[in-house]
């Protein structure tokens, strides 16, 4: 464990084809065994066909779909007195997007398409839409905090 109680948060470069820093933090997010290039080459596709479908700017709806998936509020454990609480916690701005592109890239992995841009094309249009999985597992979260908003007291 780190002495520290602060780390620093490390800078990353924006992504080569659209110069967004969001979508270069996907592109690590999703990447697996260390193969950037076919992540990003997912991505890129999965733009494409997003372009295709909405005629619309690919990166304004990726944006926007992030933003929908983005949870406010999630439960945390805590135990008190030999009781276990799941306690509403407000979600930082990081963690918040961290966890909506983990939702997202989970969802479309489990989606049936064929190739994995066209299902992150489908999954991202959804969340755009706000309709889809990743979009039910934001809203799930909301209805877990709201429903344990008596035990808010046991935050600390």
């Amino acid at each position: 464990m780190a002495r520290n109680r602060y780390i620093p948060k490390r800078e990353i470069l924006p992504d080569e084809k659209y110069k967004n820093l969001l979508a270069a933090k996907f592109i690590n997010v999703m990447m697996l065994r260390g193969k950037k290039s076919v992540a990003r080459k997912a991505l890129y596709d999965a733009f494409d066909i997003l372009q295709e479908k909405n005629k619309k700017d690919p990166v304004e709806i990726f944006e926007k779909a992030v933003d929908n998936v983005r949870p406010l509020v999630e439960v945390k454990s805590r135990r008190v007195g030999g009781a276990t609480y799941q306690v509403p916690v407000e979600v930082s701005e990081a963690r918040g997007q961290a966890l909506a592109m983990r939702w997202i890239i989970k969802f479309a992995r489990g989606r049936n398409e064929k190739t994995m841009s066209s299902r992150l094309a489908s999954e991202l249009n959804d969340a755009y839409n706000e309709a889809g999985s990743s979009f039910k597992k934001k809203e799930d979260t909301h209805k877990m905090a709201e429903a344990n908003r008596a035990f808010s007291h046991f935050r600390w």
